[in-house]
């Protein structure tokens, strides 16, 4: 404790080697926090220790919340093109790196490199498109007739952002790509799991030209750090991506402290539906890409695939042979689909949910195990016979788990859907586009993929209903989560005019 540099070597399994900063990112610069605590990071795929990191609480996030708002004095009202061109070499640094960044994402977090390598890609895409919206974040002129001028500004914020294990790169994107476009400030948190490509990346945005104090990047834990950002009285806005329980928590927060704006991107449930009409081979394809991409720690995954009985065996029988030949194991190998779990912690929680599934009935078509050897792998696991009492039917596992459920007509496929607290993302596969739209019309979910799953896109809005979270990521909407609408209406003296 407290010997520990603020940089230190790592050695990666692939023969990479890379000085990893360890210390608090605050006014561009690394620094120890206040009492010099670190704690140990973990790779899931080795069980060995990468490196150690510094821990921040309470006082060092009143220390970052104040850089953010001396930066926001004049961040807030640079120019666009200012704040464009910043976003942009961020991009072309993004790319540059890219190698290095997907490798230190599957050292930290576990996932496949082919995995890590999307990541980084789609990064790099919502750079740049937010660099395109830094001249299009306009106010309205309101007419109220000609003894007023009224008109709006969008007016950026000073917010805390708090991210998860599952996507540490890509949410960093999709919290710090808007605050640099509209002007905003920010204070984000690393998960505690996943710290080291945050900091990396705050290297970059050094690199990239953004001012003091703009970004400032914590590691922490959420019961420190996360609830000290969560109820901090200098923040205008909190914004989290992770469990639903812990959304509600950081909402109640912020409503007992300053009433600060709140955006949640949460957990979910989401049904893949695959209607008798379906191209079989293509639904299988993107049923597996909805629930064992990213190893299933995904909040959107597809997690429960309803089939209709005209197709059901053709579906089960086509999806056991592609599953079992999913590669799962070392995630540097180029051709390993599935990595480990993030932590042993999660991977025990899954293999609970996989022992529910068996205790309550339903059938395990393939895997159900935890994978021999070392590291914190899951067998990709596929349950038949399920029903909607059934916890794996019920609540997210946020593994590579899916349940298939047999449905005979479009009503009950609906019903079934919208039978979750969840709201997030559901999947439809068939060749009737009428149909499809239909049904996209009466699911109760954010996000709906016709004939493909886990289908993102930087202008495409992100989020979802009931527990599922508030607000939106990406798209134009995003812009409006991160700035407040102030009106100013001017009475006008026209006695003069003749």
């Amino acid at each position: 404790m407290g010997d520990l540099p603020l940089e230190v070597k790592v050695d990666i399994p692939n023969g990479k080697s890379y000085t990893q900063p360890t210390g608090l990112f605050i006014n561009n610069e690394f620094v120890y926090p206040k009492d010099k605590k670190t704690f140990e990071v973990v790779s899931p795929s080795t069980e060995e220790v990468i490196t150690s990191v510094y821990e921040a609480k309470g006082e060092d996030i009143d220390i970052a919340v104040d850089a953010a708002i001396e930066a926001y004095k004049s961040w807030s009202i640079s120019a666009p093109e200012t704040r464009q061109k910043v976003l942009l070499k961020l991009a072309d640094l993004v790319d540059e790196n890219a190698d290095l960044l997907a490798s230190i994402e599957t050292f930290d977090n576990g996932k496949s490199l082919q995995n890590s390598k999307g990541d980084i890609a789609l990064t790099a895409a919502y750079f740049r498109s937010c660099a395109g919206w830094c001249d299009k974040i306009t106010g309205n002129v309101i007419n109220t007739g000609g003894s007023h001028f009224n008109y709006t500004q969008r007016v950026p914020v000073v917010c805390g952002q708090i991210i998860p294990w599952n996507f540490p790169i890509l949410m960093l994107s999709w919290k710090l790509g808007p605050v640099l476009a509209t002007g905003s400030t920010s204070v984000l948190k690393s998960a505690e799991q996943t710290p080291l490509s945050a900091l990396y990346m705050a290297k970059l945005l050094v690199e990239a030209g953004m001012p003091k104090g703009v970004v400032n990047v914590v590691s922490g834990f959420g019961k420190i750090a996360g609830a000290a950002i969560s109820a901090h009285m200098k923040l205008d806005k909190v914004a989290f991506t992770g469990s639903t329980l812990v959304g509600k928590t950081i909402m109640k927060a912020a409503a007992d402290s300053n009433l600060k704006k709140v955006t949640l991107e949460l957990g979910g449930k989401s049904p893949n539906i695959v209607f008798d009409d379906a191209k079989i081979d293509a639904a299988v394809q993107h049923i597996i890409a909805g629930i064992f991409y990213n190893s299933g720690e995904v909040c959107c995954a597809g997690s429960r695939v309803l089939i209709q009985s005209g197709i059901y065996d053709k579906v089960v029988e086509t999806l056991k042979k592609a599953v079992e030949d999913i590669k799962v194991g070392d995630p540097f190998n180029p051709e390993t689909f599935m990595g480990a779990q993030v932590s042993e912690v999660q991977m025990s929680k899954i293999l609970q949910y996989i022992e529910s599934g068996k205790e309550q009935g339903a059938k395990v078509i393939t895997g159900g195990k935890r994978s021999e050897g070392k590291g914190y792998f899951v067998q990709p696991t596929v349950f038949g016979d399920v029903k909607g009492h059934m916890k794996i039917a019920k609540e997210e596992i946020f593994g590579p788990v899916v349940t298939l459920i047999k449905f005979d007509t479009v009503d009950e496929a609906i019903e079934i859907a919208n039978s979750t607290e969840y709201g997030l993302a559901a999947g439809i596969h068939s060749t009737d586009i009428n149909k499809c739209i239909g049904v996209a019309n009466r699911i109760n979910a954010g996000t709906i993929w016709v004939n493909t799953y886990n289908d993102f896109h930087p202008m495409v809005p992100f989020g979802g209903f009931h527990s599922s979270g508030i607000g939106r990521e990406m798209g134009e909407e995003v812009y409006h989560e991160y700035t407040q609408t102030k009106a100013v209406r001017i009475k006008l003296d026209t006695t003069g005019f003749k």
